[in-house]
């Protein structure tokens, strides 16, 4: 709470300084609930909708936006489905056991007649018909992000140069120590660029080749999509590597070089906050990520679908808060 607001509170909780009232009941108009204001909700819908509409527009004015709209769309309707679908299981299994116990007490020879009764109720197949439906969602969202992706070997490529361009300029005269982090850091940064060369160039082929575009056997293209996922699992393990070694250089720093270029107390405090807090993010967003690239690197997987769709939600979620925050009028 401001300062403002607590004096504003502290004000209001005071007494008034008007004589005390008397013991007679409160007017009958100070008792009358307010109506709520549906007329006037009503009215600002369409700015609501204006402004809401023109927020997600400049949310999505980026190949950037896009990809992070498209994953908060794919994994919460996945794990609304997944949701779903366990939440009428019980039914379901209710309703297979007594057809089993039905047909159990049945010769050979009779015939099943099944009746609304029977089988689950109406209910129940809305909801899966639903959860089917957002299902197809996730599957339509998540391969127009792999399409999406298909150009991602042309930004590799500008990572690569970026990267040459660093470790070709003069390196200043400083301590051992310095030399060894540059070189610690440069040895990460290309591990990683490998590894997502070799992933997209393998996401790239097996999609391709979903397509008919290129000639790979089913074999072949489920083998290279486990592939591929492996090689980002072991970019997801780098950057948790580079995000610990990062932690701790940061935590190197001498005070001088904390308050260079004459920053005050202030700054330096809500510098550290937001890198603390954006580091933090990092953190669980690839943390949430480990275990999902050794899943679908696995032949037979390792977790369920709904730990899928909660897992990948994390970072969802993560990446269309900060994009929504960033991208406010």
């Amino acid at each position: 709470m401001s300062a403002s607001a607590a004096e504003m509170t502290s004000t209001t909780d005071l007494p008034t300084g008007d004589p005390v009232p008397s013991s007679a009941p409160p007017a009958p108009a100070s008792s009358k609930p307010r109506p709520f204001p549906l007329r006037e909700l009503l009215a600002a819908t369409p700015s609501n909708i204006d402004a809401f509409l023109a927020h997600l527009q400049r949310c999505m004015s980026t190949p950037t936006g896009i990809d992070t709209v498209l994953l908060f769309v794919c994994y919460s309707s996945r794990l609304t489905s997944a949701v779903l679908t366990s939440l009428v299981q019980p039914a379901l299994q209710r309703s297979a056991a007594r057809l089993i116990a039905l047909a159990a007490t049945l010769p050979p020879s009779a015939t099943l007649l099944f009746s609304a009764k029977t089988l689950p109720s109406s209910s129940v197949a809305v909801v899966l018909e639903l959860a089917k439906r957002l299902k197809a969602l996730s599957s339509l969202t998540s391969e127009a992000r792999t399409f999406l992706r298909l150009w991602g070997l042309l930004g590799m490529y500008f990572w690569a140069r970026r990267l040459v361009l660093k470790w070709r300029q003069p390196k200043p005269e400083g301590s051992s120590g310095a030399a060894g982090d540059d070189k610690l850091e440069t040895t990460i940064a290309w591990s990683q660029l490998t590894a997502c060369i070799i992933f997209q160039a393998l996401e790239n082929g097996y999609y391709l080749a979903s397509k008919g575009v290129l000639g790979w056997a089913p074999a072949t293209q489920a083998k290279a999509a486990r592939w591929s996922a492996r090689f980002w699992g072991s970019f997801v393990g780098l950057e948790l590597l580079r995000l610990a070694y990062e932690s701790s250089k940061r935590g190197r720093r001498s005070r001088a070089d904390k308050f260079a270029g004459g920053k005050t107390v202030a700054v330096v405090e809500q510098e550290e906050r937001d890198w603390t807090a954006t580091w933090r993010k990092t953190v669980v967003r690839n943390l949430a990520w480990a275990p999902l690239t050794v899943h679908w690197s696995l032949e037979q997987g390792l977790v369920s679908e709904m730990a899928v769709g909660a897992l990948a939600s994390i970072p969802s979620v993560l990446q269309i808060r900060d994009l929504w925050r960033n991208t406010a009028a």
